[in-house]
């Protein structure tokens, strides 16, 4: 970027410590503020808002996937943004979509309303329509655009601590979603689902005014390097470092690990959000009440926690392979979990499997890729990635949904996870570092 300080007020090359770590903040919360986008945001004010829209359960639910799935055509291309424009301006733009988006989710009702008025037809289409429309912005904007350029920021900042520095951000972002249901679910019941959605908006614009100031693309933008080393040329000549091939999203897809940690991310956002979204439903099966069901995120976010902050650690030693057979592990744990749900042992097996697969998603999306792919074109791979997770999460609540309405349980969808499950742990056997 030709003037990399525009319209801010903060010069890293004055501050007295590597300005890095101002990155690892304000990109953290970055991805927290992404949650309004999220299904772990979504999924709390499902039923005040498809019973005020009129809709089913399955229609919503549709209506979340055709919108999620548009959106996922172009996070891709978002990616690409993010290589040419850099995280400042990409996540600024972002913020202001997702905060103008939750305005008028907040009058989703009287939209519908007016648009029946003004075609003179009472059809379910409307608010279906309607929805759809929304969630294409907010999935967009905060699951994938959001989400993808804070993450991304802060691992171009840092090289040889970039695991660890994950992990600092993990216990963050961990900590703010496994909370946020309950957060969510306290200004509904205190305000009302459309005042919430505001609420969320408002804070959303303030943030972005803290994006332009403190949100910077990469360290080589002002003299800086990675890390907050200090490049000198004695350096480069006296300590010879080893070649790291920057791969192109074309040349990244050639290799077997592109696609098996990006399907193994894929298959935790599909099975995380496919129960996020219904967690309510699914253990009132069981005769579990709305405070107990939203209490679970609590036990899998410290499982999650404790993996995730362990993990990253170790992944500026370890192959990242062996994290790539655990998640698998806790996939199939979390699938046995939820076929077996009716037994007190399922449950268990749901939470430790789910936070397995939570705190290992948090390791592989944020650090596995610049570590096997370089940082050069992180965007683009990143973003192609991140278009396998939407379309993931756009297909699950339906599923979830229909499994339900069809079979009476969700469990059978245990079968369906677990087929998947085995084709992933075959292909994954192979997988080298294509560094």
């Amino acid at each position: 970027m030709s003037v990399p300080n525009k319209f801010s007020f903060v010069n890293p090359n004055k501050f007295p410590f590597f300005y890095g770590y101002i990155v690892l903040f304000i990109g953290s919360i970055g991805v927290l503020a992404s949650i309004p986008g999220q299904t772990v945001g979504v999924s709390v004010f499902t039923d005040p808002v498809k019973d005020a829209l009129g809709l089913s359960r399955n229609q919503f639910s549709n209506a979340y996937m055709f919108g999620t799935l548009l959106s996922a055509f172009f996070v891709s291309k978002a990616g690409i943004l993010f290589d040419r424009f850099g995280a400042r301006y990409v996540a600024f733009f972002a913020t202001l979509v997702l905060g103008i988006s939750l305005l008028l989710c907040a009058v989703s009702v009287q939209i519908s309303e007016g648009l029946k008025t003004m075609l003179n037809v009472n059809t379910w289409l409307i608010p279906f329509g309607v929805m759809c429309v929304l969630f294409f912005f907010i999935r967009f904007s905060g699951q994938g655009v959001l989400t993808m350029a804070s993450r991304n920021m802060i691992m171009l900042w840092f090289d040889k601590n970039r695991g660890k520095v994950n992990a600092i951000s993990s216990i963050t972002v961990s900590l703010g979603f496994s909370s946020s249901p309950l957060v969510l679910n306290y200004l509904i019941e205190n305000h009302g689902w459309e005042r919430s959605w505001q609420i969320l908006a408002v804070c959303l614009f303030i943030f972005s005014f803290g994006i332009l100031q403190l949100y910077r693309n990469k360290p080589e933008d002002f003299n800086l390097v990675p890390d907050g080393v200090k490049k000198t040329i004695k350096k480069v000549v006296d300590t010879p470092k080893k070649a790291v091939k920057d791969f192109t999203l074309i040349e990244a897809k050639k290799t077997r690990g592109f696609w098996m940690f990006g399907l193994t991310l894929a298959f935790n956002s599909f099975f995380a959000t496919g129960f996020t979204f219904h967690v309510v439903s699914i253990f009132a099966t069981q005769g579990y009440s709305k405070a107990h069901a939203i209490a679970i995120f609590i036990p899998i976010s410290i499982i999650a926690l404790s993996v995730s902050t362990f993990c990253n650690i170790l992944s500026d030693y370890i192959n990242h392979k062996i994290y790539l057979y655990v998640m698998l592990g806790g996939g199939v744990l979390a699938s046995c979990g939820l076929l077996f749900l009716s037994h007190p042992m399922g449950v268990y097996a749901l939470v430790a499997g789910l936070g397995l697969l939570s705190g290992l998603f948090a390791v592989i999306n944020a650090v596995t890729w610049p570590r096997y792919y370089g940082r050069l074109h992180l965007g683009a791979i990143t973003g192609k990635v991140m278009s396998f997770l939407v379309i993931a999460s756009a297909v699950a609540p339906s599923l979830f949904s229909y499994c339900f309405s069809t079979f009476g349980s969700y469990s059978y969808l245990g079968y369906m996870a677990l087929a998947y499950l085995l084709f992933l742990i075959v292909g994954a056997l192979v997988v080298k570092n294509p560094q």
